[in-house]
């Protein structure tokens, strides 16, 4: 069942290039309610628990370096079928690949540097949600 909150990060290619602003713009046009949100860097070994399902894959280490090489903004997101709507905003992981219109197609530079994070389940959203956010950050 399909609940109605995600949990999104804006990576550090986005949030250098200045595009956080632009970013959250069209995550509320699109007619999310942001409840919570946060501005933070993460050290390689918090990046590491964050990624922490990806550890047997090749590229683990080179994502922990990436998401800890900057600031990131972390926030939960509320819209009804809250998941599957952000993943559709953001686009395809690989930017080439990203439709028109997309936070993706607009803002990411390569597969690695590609903008946003998006929970890719239900389940992910509340696990990722609660790695930055207590009950006491959010708001609604």
């Amino acid at each position: 069942m399909a609940t109605n909150r995600t949990f999104t990060m804006i990576k550090p290619d986005a949030f250098g290039a200045g595009n956080t602003g632009a970013i959250l713009e069209m995550i509320e046009s699109a007619g999310f309610r942001i409840i919570a949100l946060r501005a933070t860097r993460l050290s390689p070994e918090l990046a590491g628990q964050f990624y922490e399902v990806h550890k047997e894959r090749p590229f683990y280490a080179d994502l922990c370096q990436y998401m800890s090489s900057g600031p990131i903004v972390a926030a939960i997101l509320e819209k009804s079928n809250a998941v599957a709507d952000f993943r559709s905003l953001i686009g395809a992981t690989n930017p080439e690949n990203a439709a028109e219109g997309t936070i993706r197609k607009r803002f990411a530079t390569s597969l690695e540097a590609n903008a946003i994070h998006g929970s890719d389940s239900d389940e992910n959203a509340l696990i990722e949600s609660n790695f930055f956010f207590s009950a006491f950050d959010q708001i609604g």
